[in-house]
């Protein structure tokens, strides 16, 4: 049985996390507050801490301080109100496991705490995620996120979904869940869903017979046909017409296919992983993508970060793009300057790894020394894409013109305000997508359905 100290100063909230975790089969201990809780950690053998980040006396943030020093391997999940994500952020960077917000979803809380207590055969650890993911570089927490999740689902046949922004290295994920895959010596296919016609689409994923419609003079296998046994990476689902999902969510649900003109289905065994740069939950609103299909593929979800939020991963890449693009273009360039360098981490790269990948070519294959200086750094300074776009910096929400009625208004009065009008204003912005809203306010997306609840907006 797994022992989880609870660590909040309401009496309410551990009485009610105590609950329900002891329903879950653990054994839960609880503190009021940071000194006690440093006493029970001392005197008993703790799996899990959770704890408030906001407490009198010792915070969460202090608190998570100490077990770090005394016990690094001890997983701490952070509790944090809807209207604290900032230090929320922080507790992650300062090595707390997770966090879940505040309104609470029993269901997160269930799979956070599961997740940190059964964690011990699949955390990775930095070298060994240079070892066994040699082709995806990186090794910020972000990213050994990642590598432990591809660890954990590669031996299943679970179907994956990989969102990430175009450039990010969502084919370099499917690739690795592949190759540690109980089928890595069958094939892997790969498809980019928006490169093909519309036309020619079902028969490319589901193949034809001979005469089934001009120029088909012979039989042709599909790629799921082609992908028997092994793995289909379908990149782009999101641009499939309405047609081919339904005809992808009959082969989901019944593992055969039809051919184009065929007479008789055709039993596969593939496993999908699919990606997008789309939000899919806001094309199923939009009545653009089917929701049912979007269950069937999204079994496991998996989030490849952007790179400006794994900015510390910059210097690896720069050393590996140097030393691939050295050799190919034959040139000794092995060196970035630390201006250039500096440069570079304070970029935004709209577009990802593919683009530092293109700047660093570009530099080898431009620079007269042995170095990379900063003049020779090509980098996309357009007001779009010279830094990450906030709300506050497009809309001047809080203006003071007279000071005794702001102070007569009241603070609680100003900011509940001036909260509606970001929110408001970041749903105007990103066409009343919560998701996409949430993103650009810098909360999480139950935060936001919860305020807008709360606001009539």
């Amino acid at each position: 049985m797994r022992t989880i100290l609870v660590v909040d100063d309401e009496q309410s909230m551990r009485d009610f996390l105590k609950i329900l975790l002891v329903k879950e089969g653990y054994q839960v201990l609880t503190a009021p507050d940071g000194k006690q809780a440093q006493r029970c950690l001392n005197d008993s053998e703790i799996d899990l801490v959770i704890t408030d980040i906001r407490m009198p006396g010792m915070s969460g943030l202090e608190l998570l301080s100490f077990i770090k020093g005394e016990k690094p391997d001890l997983p701490v999940v952070m509790v944090t109100a809807f209207a604290s994500p900032n230090d929320a952020v922080q507790a992650m960077k300062d090595g707390a496991y997770d966090y879940i917000s505040k309104p609470f979803n029993v269901d997160e809380i269930k799979s956070v705490i599961y997740n940190a207590t059964n964690r011990e055969d699949s955390t990775l650890k930095e070298d060994q995620a240079e070892l066994l993911f040699p082709h995806i570089i990186g090794k910020s927490r972000e990213m050994l996120k990642i590598f432990d999740m591809i660890n954990r689902i590669a031996p299943t046949p679970a179907n994956v979904l990989i969102y990430g922004e175009s450039g990010t290295g969502k084919e370099l994920v499917a690739q690795a869940i592949h190759s540690k895959s109980r089928v890595k010596a069958s094939p892997f296919i790969p498809i980019t869903c928006s490169a093909i016609p519309a036309e020619l689409m079902e028969s490319e994923l589901f193949g034809h017979v001979k005469g089934s419609f001009t120029g088909a003079i012979a039989n042709k296998p599909g790629l799921f046909q082609e992908a028997h046994q092994g793995t289909a990476f379908l990149d782009e689902i999101g641009e499939l017409t309405p047609i081919i999902q339904t005809k992808l969510l009959r082969v989901l649900q019944e593992r055969e296919i039809k051919p184009v003109g065929g007479t008789k289905n055709v039993a596969i065994d593939v496993r999908i992983i699919a990606a997008t740069n789309k939000i899919l939950e806001d094309e199923i609103e939009k009545g653009n993508f089917r929701e049912d299909l979007f269950y069937r593929l999204a079994v496991v979800p998996i989030r490849v970060p952007a790179l400006r939020e794994r900015k510390s991963d910059i210097p690896l890449l720069v050393q590996h793009f140097l030393r691939k693009y050295s050799n190919r273009l034959a040139k000794e360039v092995r060196e970035i300057s630390s201006y250039a360098l500096e440069v570079l981490m304070n970029y935004n790269f709209p577009g990802n790894v593919r683009e530092l990948e293109n700047i660093i070519e570009r530099g080898v294959a431009l620079e007269t020394s042995n170095i990379i200086l900063p003049e020779n750094l090509s980098l996309n300074t357009s007001p779009r894409t010279a830094k990450p776009e906030t709300v506050m910096e497009t809309a001047p929400f809080l203006v003071i013109s007279d000071e005794q009625e702001l102070y007569d208004r009241g603070l609680d009065n100003i900011v509940e305000d001036l909260e509606k009008r970001m929110i408001s204003h970041a749903l105007d912005k990103t066409g009343n997508s919560k998701t996409k809203a949430a993103d650009l306010l810098r909360v999480s997306f139950r935060s936001l359905r919860y305020k807008v609840k709360k606001y009539g907006l």
